[in-house]
């Protein structure tokens, strides 16, 4: 029975979510009542249930996203992004135009959010598509799916970040295990991919053609640019080196303490707000206003988190994720494949990679503890299995067949597959990882 709650529970979901089209945060709560009641829970621990789990999910995560959403906005607002797209295209030259959109969208895609990356390089790729003369999806489509894994595998980004706190995973280890499972995922589903669909006319819409650069010489520098997005990574980078190989003392101490998620993204930002704001003649109240404007674009994000934390709570006292992990404790199926496949069945039933993260993560959190297997891999196992299969109830699938200019059958065998690359890919990545560590 508590599997039959369970699934119904994850169909109301997507009925709320894709059928009435009600808010995603709203959908959660009412999910986490109906959970909570037809598992026999009191009322008031119900509540107290959902308190628990938006409190809980929401302490470290509010730090993390929002200086990820300030560093983000500072990087686009500056210029960075679009100076890093255009060097790296000078230097790769038109040839390897491709890598260099690949490069792009992981440095870029890093510190800031998929849809906003996606605004922000997308007239980039439009600009380069049409001055070298190739084809559009064969220039986009790297950067896209650069942009689409770092949404999915790594943190700071919203469900790694999220699923890593609720496994108790490192974030440090989670973001280099899924840096190196991403780069293979990346190159399969991007440039070997795009180079497979030249024939699928893809042309901007007038509407959306109409790139906003900053002239040439406004522009942050090449190696300020790159050092600025990148620092959180390089920090992080250093802390986990020191972890391994400095003897314990203030220096290693100090590496380890530089290096937490929190303080990187905070020294990052403070070094945006001068390398990008100040040093180039910005005064403090119009960088501030950019800073507010960033965070106020993650409240809703946060809220869905917080209702996925919710849920989350609820599934784990009213002891149905402890019936769902003992169910499957005789299985001969990985726990990550497992992780894998529920995170894949909710995505493609509910389409936000987010929420299809966060409700698998509270549904297999006890096979983390339960099995001999890594919290890290738990995570980038169920971020892999976010991203499979986006079709027509994902916005990322719309904005991509908008701004493309293409039909729905072009979307879904463009866009869809590269995806579904993408997540079949980190589940092999995931899996090679497993036996290596």
């Amino acid at each position: 029975m508590p599997i039959v709650i369970a699934v119904l529970g994850i169909l109301i979901l997507f009925v709320l979510i894709a059928r009435f089209k009600l808010n995603a945060f709203l959908a959660f709560i009412i999910v986490c009542l109906f959970v909570g009641i037809f598992q026999g829970m009191q009322l008031p621990d119900i509540v107290q249930s959902i308190q628990r789990g938006i409190g809980n999910t929401l302490g470290f995560l509010v730090l993390i996203l929002g200086l990820g959403a300030m560093l983000g906005k500072l990087v686009a607002d500056s210029g960075a992004a679009q100076r890093i797209t255009t060097r790296l295209v000078d230097a790769f030259g038109v040839k390897n135009v491709q890598w260099a959109m690949v490069v792009t969208g992981f440095i870029v895609g890093i510190p800031m959010f998929y849809s906003v990356g996606f605004v922000i390089l997308i007239p980039l790729v439009f600009t380069i598509a049409i001055s070298t003369g190739l084809p559009l999806l064969y220039v986009g489509l790297p950067m896209l799916t650069s942009l689409s894994v770092t949404h999915g595998y790594l943190p700071p980004h919203p469900a790694p970040t999220a699923i890593a706190a609720m496994f108790n995973a490192d974030i440090g280890k989670t973001l280099m295990y899924g840096i190196i499972i991403a780069i293979p995922a990346i190159l399969v589903a991007g440039p070997l991919f795009a180079r497979t669909i030249k024939k699928v006319e893809a042309k901007p819409l007038k509407e959306f053609y109409n790139p906003v650069l900053i002239p040439e010489e406004k522009l942050p520098s090449t190696a300020i640019s790159i050092l600025t997005a990148l620092l959180p990574i390089i920090l992080i980078g250093l802390a986990i080196a020191a972890e391994n190989l400095l003897p314990e003392g203030i220096l290693r101490d100090i590496m380890m303490f530089l290096g937490n998620p929190v303080i990187a993204l905070l020294i990052s930002v403070l070094m945006a707000i001068y390398t990008l704001g100040i040093a180039r003649g910005k005064d403090m109240k119009t960088v501030m206003q950019s800073i507010s404007t960033s965070v106020s674009t993650i409240t809703m994000i946060l809220l869905i988190i917080a209702g996925a934390g919710a849920l989350k709570e609820v599934l784990i006292d009213s002891k149905v994720s402890e019936y769902i992990a003992s169910s499957l404790e005789g299985s001969a199926v990985s726990p990550l494949v497992l992780a894998w496949l529920i995170a894949t069945a909710i995505r493609v039933s509910v389409g936000s990679a987010t929420v299809a993260g966060l409700t698998a993560a509270g549904i297999v959190l006890p096979l983390a503890s339960s099995a001999n297997v890594s919290a890290e891999l738990m995570v980038l196992a169920i971020g892999s299995g976010s991203l499979m299969l986006s079709h027509v109830n994902d916005t990322g699938f719309w904005m991509f067949k908008e701004y493309f200019n293409l039909s729905v059958k072009e979307t879904l065998s463009t866009w869809t597959v590269m995806e579904t690359l993408v997540g079949i890919m980190g589940l092999l990545g995931v899996l090679a990882m497993n036996m290596i560590i």
